[in-house]
């Protein structure tokens, strides 16, 4: 069974059906935090984290670097950031923790 309930809000009555509300598009005002992420992410639109992410396997202190950012929340500034940030953190740790293997095979 369908019920429709009428609610009134601010002198306008609203009629909504099964407990969902409809969508206002166009008619609500947009957040002006969001008009920063209309621009593009830099570096071919894959952003600083995924550049370093793909770098680190060139250059292993890419990582490294790309954890310091990770840990002083960079991301912050751009959220979107924060996928190939969190990326290059995990490659660091299992970069370290293959490099300390191999060297303890090697020496003993």
């Amino acid at each position: 069974m369908i019920s429709n309930e009428v609610k009134i809000c601010n002198g306008k009555e609203e009629r909504h059906r099964g407990g969902y509300k409809p969508l206002n598009d166009g008619q609500l005002e947009e957040d002006p935090r969001l008009s920063m992420f209309d621009n593009p992410l830099p570096y071919f639109g894959c952003g600083l984290g995924w550049l370093f992410f793909l770098l680190g396997f060139l250059l292993p202190f890419m990582w490294y670097y790309a954890t310091i950012l990770y840990c002083c929340k960079y991301y912050n500034r751009d959220p979107r950031e924060r996928g190939g940030l969190a990326a290059s953190t995990v490659m660091a740790f299992l970069f370290t923790i293959g490099f300390s293997i191999a060297l303890i095979v090697l020496l003993v």
